[in-house]
């Protein structure tokens, strides 16, 4: 049986999400497991948006094989009552998979899971959750971790990513295929996959810089200097810069390395492509220049998020 921890002011998503996942893989595997949503107290639980969920106590576990967990603006609720902490734990313990979405990590941190383990949280959450919880090797830039028998996801919709993995592990690459192709999903994104996109980070990146980098993210392999920017742009050099910095919150150089460092990071983890190759086709040119690049980003250098995608 899977299970799905609801409380108060949970995130509608991060449940219904995993819970649409495993339904749907349901249909193209044999032996599914039934799906419950549990709570400290049975009965409706409402959500942030209002909407609500029927779940059953916490004492019928003996069957329970996946914990799911979700977050919400109410986890501090489950995250600070013992039941509910002794709950999780004993479930761990017995090897159970257990996992959270969002900031139900503070769950498990709380429980004492994730002390000496690589986890996640939504970037949001990152500042706070280093500082509570220093313990614990924080990947703030991934889709989900999974560590032994916990795993843990990013923001909402990462849930569904997770979800996904765990169906692959249970079912097989075909089943989880399937199911993404039901859900409507481009394609099962690893667990190494970056929580936001370069574009995204930048100030306004649907202002009128936009169309301009969104036609750098297509010419990577060309220069791409400021002048080719500007004039692009049909700006000065000078006057250029300073409207892209006002705008956007960095320099040019800065904005396309972000966006060469994204394109590159998918192609590494998605394919099979030589990393000299990679960095021709997203204009680093030399290897070891985009190399120095992930490992400002990322902390670790192509071949690393290589094997560590393979391996997840």
């Amino acid at each position: 049986m899977i299970g799905v921890l609801i409380f108060p002011d949970f995130q509608l998503l991060d449940a219904a999400g995993p819970i649409a996942a495993f339904e749907i893989a349901a249909r193209f595997a044999n032996n599914a497991p039934a799906i419950r949503t549990i709570a400290s107290k049975a009965g409706p639980v409402r959500s942030s948006s209002g909407v609500e969920m029927l779940a059953r106590g916490l004492k019928p576990a003996a069957g329970i094989t996946t914990l799911i967990i979700a977050g919400g603006s109410g986890v501090h609720a489950p995250a600070t009552c013992p039941i509910t902490l002794a709950f999780v734990k004993r479930l761990a313990d017995r090897g159970v998979r257990v996992a959270s979405v969002c900031s139900g990590a503070y769950v498990l941190a709380e429980a004492g899971l994730l002390d000496g383990r690589r986890a996640t949280t939504h970037w949001q959450r990152t500042p706070h959750f280093v500082k509570a919880y220093p313990k614990i090797k924080l990947e703030p830039d991934q889709i989900f971790t999974r560590d032994g028998n916990i795993w843990t996801s990013a923001g909402i919709t990462a849930g569904i990513d997770l979800a996904l993995a765990m169906v692959a592990e249970d079912y097989g690459d075909d089943v989880a295929q399937q199911t993404a192709r039901q859900l409507v999903l481009y394609h099962r994104r690893s667990g190494g996959q970056s929580q936001f996109s370069s574009l995204l980070e930048l100030k306004a990146p649907n202002g009128r810089f936009g169309p301009l980098l969104a036609w750098a993210r297509e010419n990577l392999d060309a220069q791409l200097t400021v002048e080719d920017l500007a004039d692009k742009a049909g700006m000065s050099a000078r006057h250029f810069t300073r409207a892209f910095i006002a705008e956007t919150g960095t320099t040019p150089s800065k904005a396309v390395e972000r966006l060469r460092i994204e394109v590159a990071r998918q192609r590494v983890q998605s394919s099979g492509e030589a990393i000299e190759r990679v960095a021709e086709i997203t204009g680093f040119r030399d290897p070891e220049r985009m190399r120095r690049a992930f490992i400002r980003a990322f902390g670790q250098p192509p071949q690393s998020l290589r094997r560590a995608a393979r391996a997840g």
